[in-house]
């Protein structure tokens, strides 16, 4: 759709809400999930929360009238399909995709198995690929939407002295897949982008905030010396996901307190 000047919303609070739009986040039962799912609901969207713990997402779901709560594990591709075309039937189409789902583990190299390797690949990679593939159809259809890859600032440089190959070079594809995705989906009115959070306090760095050594690592790296707290991804995603961000299509957003400006 071509923008023009006269068409600037009334307000430009309007850029972030989200009513009348509904928003698939997968990953949803803790987190940084958690807390995108938390925060669509709050600026009006109908929100589909997917992840593999039920207990967790019924929860969620029960805090957030509306909501519709999918139980799948996304690394799975006959689970993606399910749960996609569950999604699609019951809400019609997804007009905000958060690839959101994802796994890490730090080891090294020399220790990291084939096994571990694909299965990092196929969910952080292949099932970006595949959610997105399959929802993307009903976007164009519908006349476009926004799919909003989480990938990590892991996708643009090393993790160095943290050993984590599988995690760098999945995180790094979703980057590259970000990029194709958002060119040959352009013209038709689907955007792709690619959030890329630092370090931030979930279950992947659970601990971090209290262990003596991960507080050093931090703070003597991090331009900005601390973790990140959740909420300071709060306004980059809705940004992604509304109408703030038409023009802006195939990049990483990176929310990283400075650390790959060093």
């Amino acid at each position: 759709m071509d923008t023009k000047p006269s068409d600037l919303l009334g307000s430009p609070t309007d850029y972030f809400r989200l009513d009348g739009l509904t928003v698939l986040v997968t990953g949803a039962s803790s987190g940084l999930g958690d807390r995108f799912a938390r925060l669509v609901h709050a600026v009006g969207a109908t929100v589909v929360i997917a992840a593999r713990r039920a207990d967790r997402l019924a929860a969620l779901a029960a805090d957030l009238p509306g909501t519709l709560a999918i139980t799948a594990d996304l690394s799975q591709a006959d689970e993606r399909e399910r749960l996609a075309a569950e999604a699609l039937a019951r809400v019609g189409a997804i007009d905000v995709l958060v690839n959101n789902a994802g796994v890490g583990g730090g080891v090294a190299i020399e220790d990291e198995t084939v096994e571990q390797f694909r299965a990092s690949m196929e969910l952080n990679t292949t099932a970006v690929w595949h959610m997105s593939k399959l929802c993307a159809p009903a976007m164009i259809a519908k006349g476009g939407g926004s799919i909003v890859n989480v990938a990590s600032i892991m996708g643009h440089v090393a993790s160095a002295p943290l050993k984590e190959a599988h995690y760098c070079a999945s995180k790094g594809a979703v980057v590259n897949l970000t990029r194709e995705l958002a060119v040959q989906w352009a013209r038709k009115g689907v955007r792709v982008n690619a959030l890329c959070p630092g370090f931030f306090l979930s279950e992947m760095t659970a601990g971090m905030d209290t262990d003596p050594g991960s507080q050093k690592f931090i703070t003597t790296n991090c331009p900005i010396p601390r973790l990140g707290h959740a909420h300071e991804l709060d306004a980059a995603l809705l940004f992604l996901a509304g109408s703030g961000s038409t023009f802006y299509t195939g990049q990483s957003l990176i929310v990283d307190g400075g650390w790959t400006a060093r």
